[in-house]
């Protein structure tokens, strides 16, 4: 049974991490971002680097690691000791957990400086799942809230 526990956990931190994916992929859309306006402006890129995007913070790592922690301190010790280890494997495993998220949601990116046709330079920060080379025509994408977006 304690195997089962300990089996379900690994899963549901797994999932828990691969949900909380970070969006940030100019070919990626939220459902909020659907069928929602935007400004196109177009111009070139003048400057593009690498940068990181730190990951996600949004604590069910922490939870589902916790959890996991929890089932196996108290598959250790009896007793007083089982409780103590108990008590110790939640928080290791919140700990491992809160990491663990971070991680999997941490990604490369890409800081891409546009400049407008209009003359306005631009900054934009997104996933470096596409390239984007100095003198590329582009559009970009722009939301009233201040998201915007590189495509080609």
């Amino acid at each position: 049974m304690k195997i089962f526990m300990f089996i379900s956990s690994l899963v549901l931190i797994t999932l828990v991490t691969i949900g909380c994916e970070s969006r940030t992929s100019c070919d990626v859309y939220s459902r909020e971002q659907a069928q929602r306006a935007f400004s196109v402006d177009e111009g070139r890129v003048i400057y593009v680097r690498p940068v990181e995007i730190e990951g996600s913070a949004t604590g069910l790592g922490a939870v589902a690691g916790g959890a996991m922690g929890f089932v196996v301190g108290s598959a250790i010790g009896s007793g007083s000791g089982r409780n103590v280890a108990t008590v110790a494997g939640a928080i290791a495993g919140a700990a491992t957990g809160a990491v663990v998220e971070e991680k999997a949601t941490h990604r490369a990116g890409l800081e891409i400086t546009v400049q407008l046709d209009n003359g306005q330079v631009l900054a934009i920060v997104q996933a470096a799942d596409k390239e984007f080379d100095v003198g590329d025509r582009v559009r970009v994408l722009r939301r009233l809230d201040g998201s915007a977006r590189v495509v080609q």
